[in-house]
This record gives C-alpha cells, sequence and structure tokens, in this order.
C-alpha cells in the first residue's frame, strides 16, 4: 500500500489551511500595490526619457537601466509572493545570449536583446499596476468590512447619534417590519453590520487567496522560467559534454600515439634490426650467434604483443564487449594486486548504455591503476549502483572507487584525474572527488542514463 502525501486537505482542512494563508496574502496583496505603484512611477519616466533621448544616444544607457530596474522590480514581487505559501517561482536565464560578443557595446545591449528584460518591464509598467489596483481595492474592502462590521457594535457607541428619523437603520425598520418590528435603529445597524462582516470573513480565506493566486499566475507566465530556457540550458549542457567528450578523446588520442611511439614502436624498431642481423649472421654461416639474435628478438616480439594488447584494451576491451560491463569490472578487481571488495549490482547491464559502460570501465581501470601505482594502498572498495525511486526507471549510475590510502589526491589541468572528469563530463556526468590528506580516497562517478532504446 502506497502513501499518498501529497494529498491535498479537504472539507474543514483545507478551510482552515486557506486561513493559515490569509494573513500572509493579505499582506502581499497590500505590499505589491505600493510596489505597483512604485514601479509604474519609476518606469515609466525612466522608459520614455530613454525613447525621447535615443536621438542624442543618451537614451540607449538610460533604457537599459530601465531594464534592469524593471528586473530588480520583478524579483521584489517574486519574494514577496514567498508571503502567500504558494510555490516559488523560479528564476529566468537572463544569460541567454552566450555566442562569443564581447566589447563595450555587447555588453550594454545585452538586456536588450533578452526578451525577460522586456517582459518584466511590461509587467512593472502595465500588468502588475493594472492587476494591483483592482486586487488591493478589493482587499481593503475585505478587510475594512470583515474587521468594521464585526466591531460595529463597540465603536458605534463613539459616533454622534442624529435625529431618529435621520438614522438609516430606522429607515431599514421601517421598511421590513416583519424582520425588524419596533427595533430601534442602532440595534438593526449593529445587526445588519455583523451580518456583511461574518459574511465578508467568512469568504475572506477564498477572496485573498483566489487574488494572490492571480497575481502568481501572472508571475508565474511573465516572471518565471520559460519553456525555452529549460532548452537552452539543455542545449549548451549537451554543448559542453560534447566539448568535453571531444577534449577527452583528443587526450586519449595523443596519450595513446605516445604510448604506441614509446612502446611497441620502439621494440619493433628493435625487433627490425636484430632481424637484420640475424639475416646477415645466417648467411655467414655463425649458428649460435643467429639463435641468440633470434631468442631476443622471440622477446621482443613478445613484449611488443602484450603492448599492444594492453593498448587496446584501453581503448576496445573484448571482456567488456562479450559479457557486459558487470564482468568486465569483476576482471578488473580480479587483476589487481591488492585487496578489492566487490559491490556490483548485477542489473547494471541491463540498463547502461554501451558508450556509458564503456567510458565506466576506461575510468574505473585508469583509476585502479593509479591507486596501484600512487596511492600506497592496501585494499580498495568498488562499488556500482543503479539509483532510482522504487519500482521507477533508474536515472542514475553510481560508481564509487574507495581505496586506503595515503590520500591528497586532487585535480590538476593535464593530468590523468583530469581527464577522466573530461571523460565523464562527456556524458553529462559528475567526477567527485573526496581526498583529504591521510586518506581514504573517495572517488565517485555519477552519469544518467538516459532512455534505454
Amino acid at each position: 500500500m502506497t502513501l499518498n502525501t501529497n494529498a491535498q486537505p479537504t472539507g474543514w482542512a483545507a478551510y482552515a489551511d486557506r486561513w493559515r494563508k490569509t494573513p500572509g496574502s493579505a499582506l502581499y496583496l497590500l505590499a505589491v500595490f505600493v510596489l505597483a505603484i512604485t514601479a509604474l512611477s519609476t518606469l515609466a519616466s525612466l522608459f520614455l526619457t530613454g525613447v525621447g533621448l535615443l536621438i542624442l544616444l543618451v537614451g540607449l544607457p538610460i533604457i537599459v537601466m530601465t531594464l534592469y530596474i524593471a528586473r530588480g522590480f520583478g524579483v521584489a514581487d517574486r519574494f514577496l509572493l514567498r508571503l502567500t505559501g504558494l510555490a516559488e517561482i523560479g528564476e529566468p536565464e537572463w544569460n541567454l545570449d552566450r555566442t562569443a560578443q564581447a566589447g563595450f557595446w555587447a555588453l550594454l545591449t545585452r538586456a536588450l536583446r533578452n526578451p525577460h528584460y522586456w517582459v518584466y518591464l511590461v509587467h512593472g509598467m502595465i500588468v502588475s499596476p493594472i492587476i494591483s489596483i483592482v486586487t488591493f481595492t478589493l482587499t481593503t474592502v475585505w478587510l475594512s468590512v470583515s474587521l468594521g462590521g464585526l466591531t460595529y457594535w463597540f465603536w458605534s457607541m463613539f459616533l454622534p447619534r442624529g435625529e431618529r428619523r435621520g438614522e438609516w437603520g430606522q429607515y431599514v425598520s421601517d421598511g421590513v417590519p416583519w424582520l425588524f418590528g419596533g427595533w430601534q435603529s442602532r440595534p438593526v445597524e449593529i445587526f445588519l453590520y455583523l451580518l456583511a462582516g461574518i459574511i465578508f470573513a467568512v469568504t475572506m480565506p477564498w477572496v485573498l487567496t483566489g487574488l494572490a493566486r492571480v497575481h502568481h499566475a501572472i508571475a508565474s507566465g511573465m516572471l518565471g522560467p520559460w519553456r525555452s530556457d529549460a532548452l537552452a540550458t539543455e542545449v549548451r549542457a549537451e554543448a559542453a559534454a560534447r566539448e568535453a567528450a571531444v577534449q577527452a578523446e583528443n587526450t586519449d588520442l595523443r596519450r595513446l600515439e605516445r604510448d604506441i611511439h614509446d612502446g611497441p614502436q620502439q621494440r619493433l624498431v628493435r625487433l627490425q634490426m636484430d632481424l637484420a642481423a640475424l639475416e646477415r649472421r645466417a648467411e655467414a654461416g655463425d649458428g649460435d650467434a643467429a639463435a641468440a639474435l633470434a631468442r631476443e628478438a622471440r622477446v621482443h616480439a613478445k613484449a611488443a604483443l602484450d603492448e599492444l594488447r594492453a593498448l587496446s584494451s584501453g581503448v576496445a576491451p573484448p571482456l567488456l564487449q562479450d559479457r557486459g560491463l558487470v564482468a568486465a569490472l569483476g576482471a578488473v578487481a580480479a587483476a589487481t594486486p591488492l585487496h578489492v571488495q566487490v559491490d556490483i549490482d548485477t542489473a547494471i547491464d541491463t540498463w547502461v548504455a554501451p558508450e556509458i559502460a564503456r567510458t565506466i570501465y576506461f575510468t574505473v581501470s585508469e583509476l585502479f591503476t593509479n591507486v596501484v601505482k600512487h596511492a600506497g594502498a592496501t585494499g580498495v572498495t568498488l562499488k556500482a549502483a543503479l539509483r532510482a525511486p522504487v519500482d521507477v526507471t533508474p536515472t542514475m549510475l553510481d560508481v564509487w572507487v574507495v581505496d586506503n590510502g595515503r590520500g591528497g589526491a586532487q585535480l590538476a589541468t593535464g593530468h590523468g584525474l583530469d581527464g577522466l572528469r573530461d571523460r565523464v563530463a562527456g556524458l553529462r556526468g559528475d567526477f567527485v572527488i573526496d581526498s583529504p590528506i591521510g586518506g581514504p580516497t573517495s572517488i565517485g562517478v555519477h552519469v544518467p542514463l538516459g532512455t534505454v532504446a
């Protein structure tokens, strides 16, 4: 059985919840009126002045300043909306123009090219004042009638009383004899004021929270983020991920080229020289020397083959392709000359895409190599798990490599960990290091899984 903790209250609980929000809504509706009128007078005067001075070019900075001031008024409105208890409105994307433009004019006109600033200006100079005047009027009516009607019986004693026929309560008493027959003017007035006060007080939570919701709905559409903002953020994240992936790939290719040049290529050159010498000795009939050269050449050939296998395993490990990430990570742990504790979720192979699996395999292999070479550790823990709420498709792969070494590991430009971070960033993942001096060192790789085909 699943409990819905987000269920909305009903009945008297809903009414009590509205009453709890009523003071904040009333305070907001009164305060936003002051803010709106101040914004109207400030923005209208500045904007019209800027437009009038455009011909002298002085108006352009004034208009830009007006846009920034409009942004400030909008932010203040969003801040005041927190008093209502309604959902908080997020910040829009203020940096939509991420091009390489620089210089004074580019910076000056940045606000002019961002539609959010213009929408904030329209909200502060036109929409908010109009809505605030209406809501302020209704708010003051409901507050004054509620409070005044419920307390009229008290403060009416201090009002001067006129002639009997000049009191409106007497007219009501005479006009509705079947209801107020024989009543004096003051009791009729007290009764009617009290009745109005009760009606307005009872309906106040709905009215004031409803007015606050009107402001909130308008602010959500005009002052909050748009769908295009999320799309722009997504595009930038994708571009940054591609750039990081390309950078990591370039780094790996350069390292692979260097490793091939310093390792197998040198051994193959030596092998070629040994074979040439072997040929000469064989032609000269020196069998013992030829046999010695043959044995040395075989050693170099085997070493070159082993190095090529090691290099190729970092690019496309056959075990990963044939049996999956779980088996490949287990093989990495088994090949490590340290005590390794392994905790790997076997469901990983079902959800992790091949490109993610290759990156995780390479990253874990490199981390284990660093632990063996630099950490001075005697043991290491490898944990890989899927992250997701209950009965929901997993959304993240979490991999941790924790060693009991000396610690002090940190990211440095051009070093191995920096390259691994770029590889993970290419998958829009996070590479987290926690390595205090003295250890232990915990390195986490968190990669979003996305949609699984």
